[in-house]
């Protein structure tokens, strides 16, 4: 990767941090906040919803950024790497399949600790969407 591949895969990498922010707790609605994780396909369906919006802010600000400062993408990077960030979002809202990989991996008892967004299960979700934004910052950037 050269210098100008490093410099945006850092643009990338901080306009889809920063978009995960917004598209993460102001873009969700209540309703996809309190249902993402529920059962059945009302569950599915509540999840879904929330990775489309969060996936179009990250896109939506990508696309400023690169505008503003004239970053050459390819549209085919751009979108793996929106797919890999908004396919770990899903598996990861859903729930169960991070609990089941928090337990897997020896961190069940820090899952379990905690209430809402000051828990284990909160901060384990948020280091996970944070790993795979880079994995898919480094496929839109190469």
């Amino acid at each position: 990767m050269g210098a100008d591949q490093a410099a945006i895969f850092a643009a990338v990498a901080i306009t889809w941090l920063v978009a995960h922010q917004a598209g993460d707790y102001w873009v969700q609605s209540d309703h996809q906040a309190a249902h993402k994780g529920g059962p059945g396909w009302a569950g599915r369906r509540a999840c879904a919803a929330h990775v489309a919006t969060y996936t179009a802010t990250q896109a939506g600000a990508l696309a400023l950024v690169a505008w503003v400062l004239g970053l050459a993408l390819d549209p085919l990077q751009v979108a793996a790497g929106l797919a890999i960030s908004a396919g770990t979002h899903y598996i990861a809202d859903r729930r169960t399949p991070l609990r089941r990989l928090a337990g897997w991996a020896g961190h069940g008892g820090f899952y379990a600790r905690g209430t809402g967004l000051a828990s284990g299960a909160a901060y384990l979700d948020q280091s996970w969407h944070w790993v795979w934004i880079g994995v898919g910052a480094l496929v839109a950037a190469a």
